[in-house]
Order: C-alpha cells, then sequence, then structure tokens
C-alpha cells in the first residue's frame, strides 16, 4: 500500500518531510483502461451521480446534462467517433458529459424572457467548466469507492455525428466522455509524474521560467518502467499535439459551436 509521501515521491521526483494521509487518495489518480465484467451497483451510481450534481455551479445554473449509453450498438457507434478506443466499449458505464444552455433556453421560454446573452462565449465558457467541475467530483467519488475512470477527450473529434447519434438539440455540445468500471488486475497504468510545483503554482504574477529537461527527464524514466522505451521525449510529444494535423477534428468545432447557436459573439 502507497503512503502519501511514495505518491509525492512518484509524482515529483523528490522525498519530503510532511505527511497528510488523508489526502493520499487523491493524489493516486490514474487512468484506467481495462476493467473486470463486474457490473456498478445501481444504488452507487446514483450516488455518485449526486457528488456530480454536489459540485461548484456558476450562479446555479447547472449548465450541463449528462448521457448514460448503454445500447452497445450506440456505444460502438460513439466509440467509432472516438478514435476506437476500446475502453468505450468494455466499461461497464460509459457517460457522455455535455455543456447544455437548451435546458436554461427553455426556462427563459418559460419565463417570457429573451436569452440574448446565450450565444456569448461567456456562457459556453460556463457550461464547459460547469460539466468538468461535476465530471471531476463525480470522479473523485468514484475513485475513493475503488472505481476506475478514464476520460475521453476524443469524443469531440466528431461533433456532428455525435449529435446525430445522441439526438443533441440546439445549444447542447459534446464535452467529453467518460468509463467508469472496476479496475482488472492486469491494469498496469502507473501513477504519471506532473510538473514541478513550482512551474505550475505561482506566488502575485506569472512566470515565465520552467524546467523542460527536469521534467522530460522524470517521464522517460516512467516510460522506462512501464515498458515504454520507444517513446519520444515530453516536450516533443507535447509540442506535436500543438500542430493542426493532430486536431484530429476537432478544428470544426467552433463551427460546429456556432451551427448549435452558440459562441457567435
Amino acid at each position: 500500500m502507497v503512503s502519501f509521501k511514495d505518491v509525492w515521491e512518484l509524482r515529483y521526483g523528490e522525498k519530503l518531510e510532511f505527511s497528510f494521509n488523508g489526502l493520499k487518495d487523491y493524489l493516486i489518480h490514474r487512468s484506467v483502461r481495462k476493467y473486470t465484467e463486474q457490473k456498478i451497483d445501481e444504488n452507487l451510481l446514483k450516488s455518485l451521480f449526486c457528488t456530480a450534481q454536489s459540485a461548484a455551479t456558476s450562479s446555479n445554473l447547472q449548465l450541463y446534462s449528462v448521457i448514460s449509453i448503454t445500447e452497445p450498438l450506440l456505444r460502438k457507434e460513439i466509440s467509432e467517433c472516438s478514435s476506437n478506443q476500446k475502453q468505450i466499449l468494455t466499461a461497464p458505464v460509459f457517460l457522455v458529459f455535455l455543456g447544455d444552455l437548451y435546458r436554461l433556453s427553455r426556462v427563459c421560454e418559460q419565463e417570457n424572457i429573451i436569452p440574448d446573452a446565450l450565444d456569448y462565449t461567456e456562457f459556453t465558457l460556463m457550461a464547459a467548466i460547469d460539466a468538468a467541475l461535476a465530471a471531476e467530483r463525480l470522479v473523485c467519488a468514484a475513485e475513493n469507492q475503488g472505481l476506475g475512470i478514464c476520460y475521453i477527450g476524443a469524443l469531440r473529434n466528431h461533433p456532428h455525428k455525435v449529435k446525430e447519434l445522441l439526438s443533441l438539440p440546439d445549444k447542447v455540445f459534446p464535452v467529453f466522455g467518460l468509463c467508469l468500471g472496476w479496475p482488472h488486475p492486469d491494469n498496469t497504468s502507473g501513477i504519471k509524474p506532473r510538473l514541478k510545483q513550482r512551474d505550475v503554482f505561482f506566488e502575485n504574477a506569472y512566470s515565465l521560467n520552467i524546467d523542460i529537461k527536469e521534467y522530460n527527464h522524470r517521464m522517460e524514466t516512467y516510460n522506462t518502467d512501464q515498458g515504454r522505451d520507444s517513446i519520444q521525449a515530453w516536450s516533443i510529444l507535447t509540442s506535436s499535439r500543438c500542430t493542426k494535423e493532430k486536431l484530429t477534428g476537432r478544428e470544426k468545432l467552433l463551427s460546429f459551436l456556432q451551427d448549435q447557436g452558440l459562441m457567435k459573439k
């Protein structure tokens, strides 16, 4: 059983003198892509949904919705839209988190208020943030219960197709998918190193300094330990993700969102 200090060293490559073991479970997050066939109890799932709805939400607008994909053929089609990631098909539960401004537009309609701010960028941003906050609170609760998770950002590769498959109305957009399940004993994903805190958390002003070589070295050691010797340096992989060819269809997101009546201003 790893301790708080163990996980800290794995994350940052450095030992420390203090310990908060009550926080350990929040440090050991990892993506789990292989699950057992054990189902998730319905009452546990309802409780996890409650944790999601207990997350902070801007002005209590609750600008998100979640669709559970239980139909096998629909799962397969969603997987095909998401780089054919196998865990979408094998996870006991697969959720699609949506930014949802449609519900609020209906509320405005019922109250005879013209919602002329919903097509501003601010509202789309709020919806994406609400969805992310809800999902991450659910994830923390799920991991606390021993479940494993895997976010699926590739759900945004083909937003028009996802809209069609899920019958999304205007003012609703896919943010990401989320796999949930009991980790398979063969799951070998480790605790991945992170950038040093000094490279992420600043005091009073932004710092332009970052020790890329140090982090490259720690990631190289991690990949070797995971049997991934052929993986390029973190800085090279990260830089390549900044090229248009790596957007894998997501370069069309703005036009999709505008077609949905969003981000026009």
